[in-house]
């Protein structure tokens, strides 16, 4: 064990009780070729799939290109936006990262006749945001390194970060637009996001966090939104689709009744062959003409003057008949002339 390695209390008493229980005192240290695992809390179990926060993934990465593009012409510079990470957690773990003069934008989802409670909450790095508001201001959006942590916003900066979010949740709905109509209510901005507890602590929430850099300044966006918004939209999600696909089912129900009735040209070709006019002219009856294909050839079916099936010649209930044996699938086989047959 290195000498400048500092056992914790936790440690010695393992030790400690390891020596007095007559066991083999190894190496406290990790090796290099064991896999670590991530511990499961079975308290509070995972709520949504990787499937559900790969979704929330792309629908946020189309958020931050839509956004990336209006901020550079708002701002009339060069920003980029893109996702960092989606991950579920419990709200206490995004409430305890704020601190006191930040600035927490509170936002409502409404879809159809529904408009949710719980708020999706926007939050946006102090630096980040003061640099956005100098901007705004006819600055170059440069921030001072030794910026104080208790640094509160003044009125003015309060307004003009009110509007800046404002039109960031407003354009918050286009990026569901594949899979949902969602429309996102501002609602308002604190100031003081620490005197406020719009979610319960042990709620689940799942936070999206954004990276946003600008030419001299960078910070992180983070959306947190509500686990029981979230459920509540994919079950809207799920039925709709349900709704959709039995409405697709119907319509084509409904065309296949309705072309039941069709008459349509079906053609059994044995084969194609060239002959002389003159060849022709002197045909009668017995002569044999030799199309240079096996007895056992298959027969083309084809329908509407496409070549859908290969069949074998038989009968059926003393009937000529033909057994359907292969079907294309494929356009482009399905050309009589491909190959001249």
């Amino acid at each position: 064990m290195p000498v400048s390695e500092v056992l914790t209390q936790s440690q010695i008493d393992a030790l400690l009780s390891a020596a007095r229980g007559g066991e083999n005192i190894g190496s406290t240290e990790d090796t290099g070729g064991e896999k670590k695992y991530r511990k499961y809390d079975f308290r509070s179990p995972r709520k949504f799939t990787k499937d559900r926060l790969k979704m929330l993934d792309s629908i946020f990465e189309n958020y931050s290109r839509n956004l990336n593009s209006r901020i550079n012409g708002l701002m009339h510079t060069s920003c980029e936006i893109s996702v960092e990470s989606a991950e579920e957690q419990r709200y206490y773990e995004f409430s305890n990262a704020l601190i006191e003069g930040d600035i927490l934008t509170l936002a409502y989802i409404r879809y159809g006749d529904v408009r949710e409670e719980a708020p999706v909450l926007l939050h946006v790095t102090k630096p980040l945001m003061l640099s956005m508001i100098d901007r705004m201001m006819g600055g170059e959006g440069e921030v001072d390194d030794d910026l104080d942590p208790e640094y509160t916003f003044t009125d003015l900066e309060l307004k003009i970060a009110e509007g800046l979010t404002h039109y960031f949740v407003d354009n918050m709905g286009e990026s569901w637009e594949n899979y949902i109509h969602l429309d996102f209510d501002f609602g308002r901005i604190e100031p003081n996001p620490t005197m406020i507890q719009p979610l319960g602590l042990d709620e689940i929430v799942v936070i999206m966090d954004l990276t946003v850099k600008f030419p001299n300044c960078d910070g992180r966006m983070s959306i947190c939104l509500p686990g029981m918004v979230l459920t509540n939209i994919f079950g809207e999600i799920n039925r709709q689709n349900t709704a959709h696909k039995n409405q697709d089912e119907a319509a084509a129900r409904e065309i296949f009744e309705s072309l039941k009735n069709t008459e349509i040209e079906l053609v059994a070709e044995i084969c194609r062959t060239q002959l002389k006019l003159s060849d022709i002219y002197h045909l009668s009856v017995g002569d044999v003409i030799d199309l240079k294909r096996p007895k056992d050839s298959p027969v083309y079916i084809n329908i509407g003057g496409r070549r859908w099936f290969d069949g074998v010649m038989g009968v059926h209930n003393k009937n000529m008949a033909v057994k359907i044996g292969k079907t294309y699938y494929e356009p482009e086989e399905r050309d009589v002339e491909q190959d001249g047959r």
